[in-house]
């Protein structure tokens, strides 16, 4: 009985400082240092919008890309593949864009190597990330769980100083004082004023909320904020307005009417108000965004209700509270479709993403294998990722049909003809 009050005893001892210890590194802030706001030129005046895939691998599954750019303007896409989701051959991939083409996909670490790196047992990987240190150098986080399912992941990063061509070993990140488990990521890093880095991060053990991660210049963990509670978001997206303030908007996980969650922030991060439903629909489903230069925001995501047939980019001019639709990235039936039919159409739609392509089949028969059940088929246009490179240029990247990563680049132009159009089909 003694021994067994003892253990009792001593795990509350170990609770009541791994909470002390939270309660310390929350306090660890750095109250000076505000949003910093990234400088981008307008871009050029003519129209300009093209599509192609990212990736080119048939027959597996593909899934949460995203991108940065590289020093010399060039891009570099990440993301996760393997014969299914959270399959222990899946691993993290990279290509790069030269303006032109994507080169051939390369493999940057898969669960053998990072289990061997961080002397534990690792099941599967998911969801990488990269951003920009202030040295220059490149960080790299990807999610790994090694019990358990997502719920159970912690975040691994990796530091590359010759723009992704080599990488350090893998390390793991501590983001929880007792435990570390459940930190996931999806949001486009961003940065503060004295050169520190953001990551927007959730959890999903027990409860499913997002959180923001600061960390120092050379990537340690210094302070997580929550941005909200109970079960009902993650994925969290920062759109940064100027050094003060920022709207975070998140996937709604709760029950139906499906809407973006918000929360606000008018201090530089260090307080959030409490997190609402936007009118903007949204089916439980990731979403990406960016901040215009004359201040309008603008999102790619599944702009329904429920399913993912279709992606959309919606636009609003005051500051989030309302969003309008701008463009049809992709529009597909949201009921079940007979295999052959699908086959058919996804060879058409390939064609249509990438005009280089010389075997737009095994497309088709690629979005077969990873959106048929039987007899029943669905589209799939999911976890986009955009970002706005310097020279004004838009830059999104999403998984298409389970299968394949497509990548859109448009500028502002081609944006301001879309918006145009969309107002004045409203007023007729």
């Amino acid at each position: 009985m003694n021994e067994s009050r003892t253990a009792h005893r001593l795990l509350l001892v170990l609770i009541l400082a791994a909470c002390t210890g939270a309660g310390v590194k929350l306090a660890d802030r750095h109250d000076t240092a505000k949003f910093q706001v990234e400088s981008l030129v307008t871009g050029t005046a003519a129209s300009t919008y093209s599509s192609q895939f990212v990736s080119r691998q048939h027959d597996i599954s593909t899934h949460a890309a995203s991108l940065i750019e590289l020093k010399d303007g060039r891009l570099r896409a990440f993301w996760f593949a393997g014969s299914r989701e959270g399959a222990e051959d899946v691993e993290i991939r990279t290509s790069v864009y030269d303006g032109h083409r994507w080169s051939a996909e390369l493999s940057v670490m898969d669960r053998v190597r990072t289990q061997a790196a961080l002397l534990r047992y690792v099941k599967k990987l998911g969801n990488p990330v990269a951003a920009r240190a202030a040295d220059g150098s490149l960080h790299l986080y990807y999610v790994t769980v090694s019990l358990g399912g997502w719920a159970g992941s912690s975040l691994t990063g990796m530091v590359s100083r010759d723009e992704g061509e080599t990488w350090s070993a893998p390390r793991r990140l501590i983001t929880s004082p007792f435990i570390n488990i459940s930190t996931l990521i999806k949001g486009t890093p961003y940065h503060y004023s004295d050169g520190s880095i953001g990551l927007p991060v959730y959890h999903e053990f027990l409860g499913k909320f997002g959180e923001l991660l600061h960390l120092s210049t050379d990537g340690t963990v210094l302070d997580k904020q929550r941005l909200s509670k109970g079960k009902t978001g993650i994925q969290p997206v920062l759109l940064i307005q100027d050094p003060d303030h920022a709207l975070a908007l998140m996937r709604y996980t709760g029950i139906p009417p499906m809407r973006v969650i918000a929360t606000e922030s008018k201090d530089g991060g260090r307080d959030w108000n409490a997190p609402h439903k936007t009118t903007q629909p949204n089916p439980d489903a990731a979403l990406t965004g960016v901040v215009l230069a004359d201040g309008r925001m603008l999102l790619a995501l599944n702009n329904l209700e429920q399913g993912r047939s279709a992606l959309s980019l919606m636009i609003s001019s005051d500051a989030g509270k309302t969003w309008h639709a701008v463009y049809k990235l992709e529009q597909q039936p949201a009921g079940a479709i007979k295999p052959d039919e699908f086959v058919q159409n996804n060879v058409q739609l390939a064609m249509n993403s990438d005009a280089q392509l010389t075997d737009a089949a095994a497309y088709g028969k690629s979005a077969r294998r990873n959106r048929c059940d039987g007899e029943v088929c669905g589209y799939e246009f999911s976890y986009p990722y955009m970002i706005q490179t310097h020279n004004g240029d838009f830059q999104l990247v999403y998984t298409w049909n389970r299968s394949y990563i497509k990548h859109v680049q448009f500028n502002q132009a081609w944006l301001d003809a879309r918006i145009k159009e969309a107002n004045d089909a409203a007023s007729h």
